[in-house]
Order: structure tokens, then sequence, then C-alpha cells
């Protein structure tokens, strides 16, 4: 069903089939709607909570003006930069290289324990992430795909934990979730009073900021560690409520 037009006048629209914003899958993708619209690309958009219904049988997808259909997130990102929609354009080569280190450390240090938040801890696994799937997509997916997804993401969490962690399953547990609210304390230190990253305008940074928190913090999680901390971080989160209610007026507020 069509959520939005953001529409260029006399620029043919992308289609971009994604899953809904706040679901627990949307915690792995830079935030495509979000980057789109800080550039201004014009965007016919599809929220579906079925994949085999996308051009590509994944989520996200991206069909463009020239009929191609792109579901790799970055390549997403790098079509749209192509045609004229970068959000970095007016960075200094200082910026350009801190939105590196900083996109470096979101999937170093916090989106590990994000994995962990949604899809290995019990709680939040059964009364949030499989239950979101159990109520939003269709019979049969809703029955063997989250189990499907949380297999993968459990190997994910694997592969970006690296071979020099501890053994022990409580004490990697504990590391994991103290480097992610030290990279939060850093994110928040380097926002300071900005609106965005980079000052008055957004850049790509922000997109993919934006698209690491807000799932976190409009999750009603009965297990929320790394939640608690980041709704301490006040700046951040008037960061994000500023941009849901820029960008995303009609997607709900950040609670």
């Amino acid at each position: 069903m069509p959520l939005s037009w953001l529409t260029t006048p006399g620029r043919s629209p992308f289609l971009l089939f994604l899953i809904p914003l706040w679901g627990p899958l949307c915690l792995l993708l830079p935030s495509l709607q979000t980057y789109a619209r800080f550039t201004g690309a014009p965007l016919k958009v599809y929220k579906i909570t079925n994949p085999w219904r996308s051009p590509s049988g994944t989520l996200p997808a991206l069909r463009t003006s020239h009929g191609e259909v792109i579901s790799v997130p970055h390549k997403i990102i790098t079509h749209l930069r192509k045609e004229k929609y970068n959000a970095d354009y007016d960075l200094s080569a200082r910026q350009g290289a801190d939105t590196l280190a900083f996109m470096s450390l979101l999937e170093e240090k916090l989106l590990p324990v994000l994995i962990h938040t949604f899809w290995v801890d019990t709680k939040n696994y059964v009364e949030v992430t499989r239950k979101w799937y159990a109520e939003a997509m269709p019979f049969p997916l809703n029955f063997f795909l989250p189990g499907r997804m949380q297999r993968q993401f459990m190997e994910r969490l694997q592969l970006l934990c690296g071979e020099h962690r501890p053994e022990n399953e409580e004490e990697l547990e504990k590391e994991l979730y103290q480097e992610a609210r030290e990279c939060l304390t850093l994110l928040s230190q380097r926002l300071g009073s900005q609106k965005f990253f980079f000052g008055d305008a957004p850049a790509s940074l922000d997109a993919f900021v934006f698209g690491y928190l807000a799932p976190l913090l409009q999750a009603r999680l009965p297990s929320g560690r790394l939640q608690a901390h980041l709704r301490g971080l006040h700046n951040l989160c008037a960061y994000c409520a500023h941009i849901l209610s820029l960008y995303f007026p009609w997607d709900g507020e950040v609670h």
C-alpha cells in the first residue's frame, strides 16, 4: 500500500519497498527512507511485510526509474548518490572521514547489542520480535520466518563479535553492553546541542544514527538495559524526535 509521494518536478519516482519503519528488522538497515527524505529523492514508498511481494523477493528493494531492481541497502544509497541525491555533498574531507569512522563505530559497538536486544534476549524476542512477526506477516511466513531470522541474526552476531571475545556468555554480554553504552555516550557528546551531527543540515551519518536509535527508542521492551541508557541521553532523544517530526510527521512519535 502506498505510504507517500516525495516528488521532484521532472523526475520519475523510485519505488522503494520496505518493512514498516519500526519493525525489528529495521535495526540492521541504514534508514533508507530517512536518507531519501534528507536528499529529496522522489520516492513512492510501499510498506509491506511479505518480502515475496517485493520485486526482488527481499526487503528492502528499490526499483529505479530505469526499471532496475536493487536490494542491497548500501547499493541503494550508492545509486541515489549517482542520481545526484547526495546527503554528503557539502561535507568537508574531514567531515567525510568522521562519517566513515562513526559508521564503523556504530557497526562494531552498537549493532551487536541491538541484535542481542531484539533477537537473542529471550523476553524481548518472545514478547516483541516474534510477536511483531506473528501479527504483521501473513501465514505461513509468520510461522517459520522468525525462527529462521533469529538463527541468521545469531550468526551475524558471532561474526561481529569476532574471535577475541570472552568465551563466557555472561562476560561477553556484559562487555558488549558496556561498549554500546560508551558508544551512545560518545554520540551524545559529539552531537552536543547541534540539530544534526554536522550542523544545521542532515547528512548520511544522521540517517545511519537515526536508523539505529529510533527503533530502540520506539520499541516497548520488557528487557531494555540499553534503551534505558539511551533515554537518559536527552539530546539524542530530542534529536530523534526532531527528525521524526520533520521528516516522518505521520509515522508516530518517540515515546
